[in-house]
């Protein structure tokens, strides 16, 4: 029987092992925190979890006066602008950690029941791959003994950890990476976010909407760099809109504690000042300590591991999937990767991974929801594509839940009209990008989009109107 070691047991490893027990490989997985990894256990689900508690603050405040709902309060009447909803932090904190587990436990099982053996450990390669054709990989366990098993391929999906600035360490109490949030008890009064990526993005509009008072400073000139412009620039203005101070332009240079506060100090000398500071300014591939490249499996200079599109490092027999390749730092992306890896050494029919059908989201309110080629993409020339944006502020089920801001961009190949790409921004865009993903994986047109039929009033019969219009325009030879 064909053995499998996997190193990790995040998204990319715990799909690993599901299908490598269900083609009939002996499956081991080392894991030492929990399956489900970071994605489960301090990222992903806390975090969606924790944002699922401050959308439902921000739809309540936001809307609640405009749809006419009346609220019974006893506020006296001179502080009637008070607000009318607060959160139990520490609750909704433990309730994040209860799902969490929750998660893990039911992945565990799941990996059990289809076979798979989960031990727990940290582990290391043992060494360049023997004449046999294994390798040996070396388990550590919590008392220090090591245990070594045999492989015949071997899976490296051991994820990352937070990124820190030496003057900026985090102390778990006021300074705070995104691991140590959910050990809060009480709100932060003034929350600095130092980092506007999607991670600072997300945590910095949840906290506000939960009633923190938040500064969020970034490196560059706008918040989400990496995202479509348009779709960036709809999140700062609600951002500031709804009071977030937001300082573009600013690099933080330390963070340290005053007492109760905490003092940020930015690269042109300004110091900012609140009772809490998460840094959210990236993430390390786990990748030290493994004795990956004396076991000839090829770094980047980043740290991250060198992959091809079926996930194989430069050794023999090892491959590599999740955020530790450096590819997306997507679940989705490492789950594929590790789907991928078994595929190919077992012999299954596989596919390439091809980056340009990948949807993320970004978990802020609006959501802001992609896939396919970019704005930045058809700008650089890249690709060639049209491109149409209709704002949700047209959308007649968007007027009448009282959204007003958010839009559904689509791109397309001129002549063709194949769809390329798409960005939606809206409520719950993370459910509306399926539709354009479709069409990208498929290579639909933009005609057969507003061909077929949708629901009205929907928020996704915008998508159908936006392929509407580039078809009339592509029809009629307009740019």
């Amino acid at each position: 029987m064909t053995r499998i070691v996997i190193i990790g047991g995040g998204p990319g490893g715990y799909e690993a092992a599901l299908v490598g027990a269900q083609l009939g490989a002996e499956v081991t997985v080392v894991d030492c925190d929990g399956l489900g990894g970071a994605s489960v256990l301090t990222d992903c689900v806390p975090s969606k979890t924790l944002i699922a508690t401050a959308e439902v603050m921000t739809t309540f405040d936001s809307s609640y006066e405009e749809l006419g709902i009346v609220v019974a309060d006893d506020t006296p009447h001179i502080e009637q602008a008070a607000r009318v909803v607060g959160v139990d932090l520490g609750k909704v904190n433990r309730r994040v950690k209860r799902l969490a587990l929750a998660q893990s436990h039911d992945i565990t099982a799941s990996v059990t029941r289809a076979g798979a053996r989960v031990v727990r450990g940290r582990a290391k390669l043992g060494g360049p791959q023997g004449i046999d054709g294994t390798r040996d990989v070396i388990v550590t366990a919590a008392d220090g003994s090591e245990t070594i098993l045999t492989a015949d391929a071997v899976l490296i999906a051991t994820g990352g950890h937070p990124r820190e600035i030496p003057d900026a360490m985090p102390d778990g109490e006021r300074i705070l990476n995104w691991t140590q949030v959910y050990d809060l008890e009480e709100l932060p009064e003034e929350l600095i976010v130092v980092g506007s990526g999607v991670t600072g993005a997300e945590f910095a509009g949840a906290y506000q909407a939960l009633g923190s008072r938040v500064t969020l400073v970034s490196s560059r000139d706008r918040v989400l760099p990496g995202e479509d412009p348009d779709a960036a620039a709809v999140l700062e203005d609600v951002f500031r809109r709804r009071g977030m101070n937001v300082i573009g332009r600013s690099r933080a240079e330390s963070a340290k504690r005053v007492g109760d506060r905490v003092e940020v100090t930015l690269s042109d000398g300004r110091v900012l000042t609140g009772t809490h500071c998460l840094m959210a300014v990236g993430a390390i591939p786990n990748t030290s300590n493994m004795n990956l490249e004396e076991s000839g499996v090829k770094l980047k200079e980043s740290g991250h591991i060198w992959t091809d599109k079926v996930s194989r490092t430069s050794s023999p027999g090892v491959y590599a999937a999740g955020d530790v390749t450096g590819i997306f730092a997507l679940a989705s992306v490492a789950a594929m990767q590790g789907r991928i890896a078994m595929y190919h050494f077992l012999g299954d029919a596989v596919a390439p991974l091809n980056l340009k059908t990948v949807s993320s989201n970004v978990f802020t309110d609006p959501e802001i929801a992609t896939v396919g080629y970019t704005q930045a993409d058809v700008d650089s020339g890249k690709i060639d594509a049209r491109c149409v944006k209709l704002p949700l502020l047209r959308n007649p089920r968007a007027k009448m839940q009282g959204i007003r801001d958010g839009f559904v961009k689509l791109f397309c190949r001129p002549g063709t009209g194949i769809v390329v790409g798409g960005v939606v921004v809206s409520p719950r865009a993370s459910e509306l990008i399926h539709p354009i993903s479709i069409a990208v994986d498929n290579n639909l047109t933009v005609e057969q989009i507003a061909n077929a039929f949708t629901v009205y009033p929907s928020l996704s019969g915008s998508i159908a109107e936006v392929a509407r219009q580039l078809h009339t325009r592509k029809a009629s030879g307009e740019a």
